[in-house]
């Protein structure tokens, strides 16, 4: 049961132990099975899988998915930008961003209408195809920032428990 706040919104359930040995597992390895699962968890199958079901229920897992080395597949360019915006063009540059394929996540950030960005891209001349033919001709746009990425150290997929 949820907790009313302060605010009058209500407080997402805690997670318990066996909730955060579950989530766990799944970051290591999202494709291993509910009974092996369950063995790792000292668990029945059925209360593994509704303890993953009931999760995703409540939002706390969003999605499956695999992760892409990029470069694998060609993609060997990775990008940040900084996107300034004026604040009546900043959802629907937004919008447009977001539906843009080499656009792999992006934020609004704290700062003056402020998007932040990554992309992944073939190569240079495909990010700057991007950045010409694209980025900066949407309306709304008054600045962009570029850091291309040169060594990735730690890229982590899904949230710290």
């Amino acid at each position: 049961m949820t907790q009313p706040e302060k605010n009058g919104h209500s407080a997402a359930p805690a997670l318990d132990e066996v909730d955060r040995q579950i989530i766990a597992a799944l970051l290591k390895n999202g494709r291993i099975s509910y009974t092996d699962l369950a063995k790792e968890i000292g668990l029945s199958r059925v209360a593994v899988q509704s303890r993953i079901n009931a999760l995703m229920e409540r939002g706390v897992i969003e999605r499956f998915t695999a992760v892409i080395n990029p470069a694998n597949i060609g993609l060997q360019v990775s990008a940040f930008f900084n996107v300034e915006v004026e604040p009546k063009f900043l959802h629907e540059v937004a919008d447009k961003l977001a539906d843009e394929p080499s656009v792999t996540s992006l934020y609004h950030m704290t700062g003056p209408s402020k998007l932040h960005m990554h992309g992944l891209f073939a190569d240079n001349a495909e990010m700057e195809s991007f950045l010409k033919d694209k980025l900066y001709k949407m309306p709304g746009i008054t600045s962009v920032d570029c850091q291309v990425l040169i060594t990735r150290y730690k890229s982590r997929m899904g949230m710290r428990l």
